[in-house]
């Protein structure tokens, strides 16, 4: 229960800066404005949530908004071929208006997409798009774009005890039955041992032969966790546990 809490914490509770509010200037790709402005929410945006507040209903300012716009024309001539003639708008293209002291406090690390070439949208001849982008801190509890994380998972230590030598030949069909760096063959006697046990994946596959059903055992550690964390956002995974405990300690 306790390692499902950090785990859901993780996803939940861990806040992070998204864009909430889009304000349509002028759209004219074949993309609906609010499919768009859904896809624009889920874009990770590299800045620091510590450096600024909840927002505040009716009141948006330089601590609790980061103001973006995306301005895109196509800029090819209509003698082009149809299929190379469109022109990709990406996250790249989104840029950043800092506001009252935004500037001063970002200058060593500037506000960004994450990712500068994930596609939103595209545009034919004549289509444009100019949009005013609002991102506002927010957590993953009330809609999964302000997730810190894409995947935070756990599971249990996996265990190999070896009750009997495996040697020789015995060794090395031991050893292929569990992924590599599992079990390593060591020595002029070529002994089998366990290198790894973090990287087996518990397939159970070496018990299935008799000639090693008295010579091992597999299980789990219960008191060991081993959490697989990929960062979505400005966060490091580290900084997401050490954020996760602060909101478990308040």
């Amino acid at each position: 229960s306790i390692a499902n809490a950090l785990r859901r914490t993780m996803h939940a509770e861990v806040p992070t800066m998204a864009i909430e509010t889009v304000f349509v200037i002028n759209s004219t790709t074949v993309i609906p404005d609010e499919v768009l402005s859904h896809r624009l929410g889920l874009i990770p945006i590299r800045a620091d949530p510590r450096k600024f507040d909840f927002p505040t209903p009716g009141s948006s300012t330089d601590v609790n908004t980061i103001v973006f716009e995306l301005r895109k024309k196509h800029s090819r001539k209509s003698s082009v071929a149809a299929a190379d003639n469109v022109e990709h708008v990406v996250s790249g293209d989104i840029v950043w208006v800092p506001q009252g002291s935004q500037q001063e406090v970002f200058a060593s690390d500037p506000i960004k997409p994450l990712f500068s070439d994930i596609l939103l949208t595209k545009l034919a001849p004549g289509q444009e798009i100019d949009l005013e982008l609002h991102a506002v801190k927010g957590i993953g509890k009330e809609h999964a774009k302000w997730s810190p994380v894409a995947v935070a998972t756990y599971r249990l230590m996996p265990t190999i005890t070896l009750l009997k030598p495996i040697k020789g030949d015995l060794a090395e069909k031991f050893a292929a039955m569990f992924p590599v760096g599992v079990i390593a063959v060591e020595g002029k006697e070529r002994v089998a041992k366990v290198a790894n046990p973090r990287l087996d994946t518990v397939s159970r596959e070496c018990l299935r032969h008799e000639e090693f059903a008295d010579k091992v055992v597999l299980g789990r550690d219960p008191s060991h966790y081993l959490f697989q964390v990929e960062s979505t956002s400005a966060y490091a995974p580290a900084e997401i546990l050490r954020a996760r405990a602060h909101i478990c300690a308040d």
